[in-house]
């Protein structure tokens, strides 16, 4: 046996000759649980202050507006409380940017779509922020949020900035708090914005009421073009493009665009002047991708001549402005401690039926009603 029995490596025994086998290092102490807390601790305290947050977003520092995103996102009070400071002096560097919002069937491509038209984007010197809206399990409230990992071209690209986000179960699968992440993204610089849903089944107005122009994405050969699809979320649509029209789809995306465009003229006259296009596409070839891009800025050429723009600019602030109140009212109303109380007794009585549901909704509200006056 050579040298200390704890580095001790037989190979190193004469009869094998030919090797050698260093000893190594001695082994490292164990972190320091002190010195750990006191980091933690520090890191902690290190708070910033709305200023530090508001400079560092018009700097376009991404940490920092990644920071103030989630102070948005968040359900505490006293973050919410930073967060709209944040938002109130970022909001006269917001509204100069492109809002777009893409939706579609599940499986029709949207990730792929994204970072295709993105690339295309970022490649002309432009900067986008992608705000991907990612299913909320209604079991558990979790999300994967995987978009990054499905774009991996456009995560890695200096002009871009991809934000997954919870739904969260807020309507049209648009996460609650979009609205103001838009503000902070385009006081950041970012001058195009995309807004990807979940996908086609819940209502979309939420995202419609927040965005420039609106995409709709559809694939062609999944049987009856115009079954699976709601016509309210066509009428929205300023453009459906038909993805994945390569290979042997070829023909039957030609197809669907002729039924889509049958399909639209049956619908009345935008508001806009602008007659809905329908045209088709292969994100994974990149094909079709600038011509849908020339069909946005055609779009947005006719509604800034004919002051349209700001006219739906300003309709969606008062949207968002009511939408806030509803919020809060809800918010105020749910989390009262004697209406807790009470809704859950009466809940019990509905399921026993010993009252109805309207009389049960009816003393609630009066309690809610007695509350008021009392404060």
């Amino acid at each position: 046996m050579i040298g200390d029995q704890s580095h001790y490596h037989i190979e190193n025994d004469p009869e094998y000759s030919g090797l050698n086998v260093n000893q190594g290092i001695e082994p490292l102490p164990s972190v320091n649980a002190d010195s750990v807390k006191r980091f933690l601790k520090n890191k902690k305290n290190r708070s910033l202050s709305i200023q530090q947050y508001v400079d560092g977003i018009l700097n376009g520092d991404i940490t920092l507006l990644s920071q103030a995103v989630t102070l948005v996102e968040s359900s505490k009070p006293e973050h919410q409380e930073i967060a709209q400071d944040i938002i109130v002096k970022c909001l006269p560097f917001s509204g100069n940017s492109v809002r777009i919002g893409i939706t579609g069937v599940p499986g029709v491509g949207k990730s792929t779509f994204i970072e295709a038209m993105g690339k295309h984007i970022t490649s002309q010197g432009k900067k986008l922020a992608v705000l991907a809206i990612d299913p909320s399990s209604e079991r558990t409230k979790g999300s994967i949020l995987g978009d990054k990992t499905r774009m991996e071209d456009l995560s890695t690209d200096p002009n871009a900035y991809i934000r997954p986000s919870p739904a969260a179960g807020s309507l049209g699968g648009v996460a609650r708090k979009t609205r103001e992440t838009i503000i902070l993204c385009e006081a950041a610089g970012f001058n195009h914005i995309f807004i990807e849903t979940v996908g086609v089944g819940q209502s979309e107005t939420a995202v419609h009421s927040m965005v420039d122009f609106f995409l709709l994405l559809m694939l062609s050969g999944a049987g009856d073009e115009l079954q699976g699809i709601k016509r309210g979320i066509m009428e929205m649509a300023d453009a459906i493009t038909i993805n994945k029209a390569d290979g042997n789809n070829m023909e039957k995306a030609a197809l669907a665009r002729i039924q889509y465009l049958n399909a639209l003229h049956l619908f009345p006259a935008t508001e806009s002047g602008w007659k809905p296009k329908v045209l088709t596409c292969s994100a994974y070839l990149k094909t079709g991708i600038s011509e849908i891009w020339d069909t946005i800025n055609e779009y947005l050429v006719l509604v800034k001549s004919n002051a349209y723009f700001q006219h739906r600019r300003n309709e969606q602030s008062k949207f968002w402005m009511y939408e806030t109140i509803n919020e809060h009212l809800r918010n105020n109303f749910y989390q009262n401690e004697q209406i807790k109380k009470l809704m859950v007794e009466s809940e019990r009585k509905v399921m026993k039926e010993e009252i109805s549901s309207f009389v049960a909704a009816k003393k609630i509200l009066d309690l809610y009603d007695q509350i008021r006056k009392n404060n």
